[in-house]
């Protein structure tokens, strides 16, 4: 059961339950305790700084992948911000040497490039390098950092440079919605060719794709592993999901604007596929609808289609107890992590709003509602 009421939503809308996002932190931090790591947010993958009070009051700080998520980070939370990008250009470095505490390169030839800066810089920043374990967990090829030709991390055999020993830190990523067997198999890897770098090393992160809020999720082998990691190698570790802060936190909600049927019912909704939930078409996947199942399990099958006119904005083909019609509103579940983040105003469709819900009293706040100056502010 919904902990509002759709009708009093403005649509389109995200909504986050503050809830079950305390609930996720929860999680989180009791790792951190157990495990004795750091927790990071990484802000690719939930961005919604109106929450993140919380976020602060609980975990470690943030993970930046660009100059503007590391700003963010030390506005909003100013804990520890970490940086890593595929690439850095002198003008990104001269900013991140005032924003971030650890800034993670992607090759050996940018680490040499920008080491003396950070060493000379006013304050004292750590300096990482990504690797990549060349070891594969995740079965969706645009999601996997570890598939042949991957641009992301250096491999073992690319390790090689006097600058190497001037590292604080290692940082590896190769994970995407995955349990904690996963990290294990693939530390295996990481042990197995990085282990003269990771002696050396005070910290090494173990990156994102870490889903350790989802039920059923082994929380305690995560722990178990972190500990064992530091007792072999005394270093520190860090973690910074991003899907698993914001897992099943929020919704957006959306309105029929219209019913057609050319041969196929389909209902045109006020919120798009393209534009406010890309990875139903880049992934693919199917998002769960409120009430929503598929074709033949519900007596009224129907094409729900997005405002753009973009021919492939269809967000899928569902099944309800009864037609659409008209104003009716429909809930899509899980829309808090990434959606948001990643979401357009392709045509000038205006974005989704942000309500947050405070389930302890059922009060819904709108923190923002897009319109035209959020449209034209991109262009010029």
């Amino acid at each position: 059961m919904l902990p509002f009421n759709p009708a009093d939503i403005e649509t389109p809308a995200y909504v986050i339950d503050l809830g079950r996002l305390r609930a996720n932190l929860a999680v989180l931090g009791h790792v951190q305790r157990e495990a004795n790591c750091k927790i990071l947010l990484a802000l690719k993958g939930f961005a919604a700084f109106s929450t993140f009070p919380w976020v602060k009051a609980m975990l470690s700080g943030a993970a930046a992948s660009s100059v503007a998520e590391a700003r963010l980070a030390r506005e909003y939370i100013d804990k520890e911000v970490h940086a890593y990008a595929p690439a850095y250009s002198n003008a990104d470095i001269e900013d991140l040497v005032t924003l971030a505490d650890h800034i993670v390169f992607n090759s050996v030839s940018q680490l040499e490039r920008y080491l003396p800066e950070l060493r000379n810089a006013a304050r004292r920043i750590e300096v990482g390098l990504r690797i990549n374990p060349e070891h594969r967990e995740t079965e969706v090829a645009l999601y996997d950092p570890c598939a042949p030709g991957s641009r992301l991390g250096v491999p073992r055999r690319a390790m090689v440079g006097q600058v190497l020993d001037q590292l604080d830190g290692l940082h590896f990523h190769n994970l995407c919605e995955k349990d904690s067997d996963a990290l294990v198999r693939t530390l295996g890897s990481v042990e197995e060719n990085f282990a003269p770098f990771i002696e050396r090393a005070k910290w090494v992160n173990f990156g994102g794709g870490h889903l350790i809020t989802r039920p059923g999720y082994d929380v305690d082998r995560l722990v178990h592993v972190i500990r064992r990691f530091r007792e072999r190698w005394g270093t520190e570790v860090y973690l910074e999901p991003g899907e698993a802060i914001g897992l099943n936190t929020g919704w957006l909600v959306a309105s029929v604007l219209d019913v057609i049927d050319y041969g196929k019912p389909i209902a045109i909704l006020d919120t798009s596929a393209t534009a406010h939930m890309p990875d139903i078409l880049e992934m693919p996947y199917r998002p769960r609808i409120v009430g929503g199942a598929e074709p033949g399990q519900k007596p009224f099958a129907i094409r729900l289609g997005g405002l753009t006119c973009l021919a492939g904005d269809v967000i899928g083909d569902y099944a309800f107890d009864s037609p659409l019609q008209v104003g009716d509103r429909l809930v899509f579940e899980d829309m808090a992590h990434y959606t948001m983040v990643k979401s357009t105003t392709f045509n000038g469709v205006r974005l989704p709003s942000i309500v947050l819900l405070e389930p302890e009293t059922k009060i819904l706040t709108v923190v923002r509602r897009f319109g035209y100056d959020d449209y034209r502010s991109r262009l010029s």
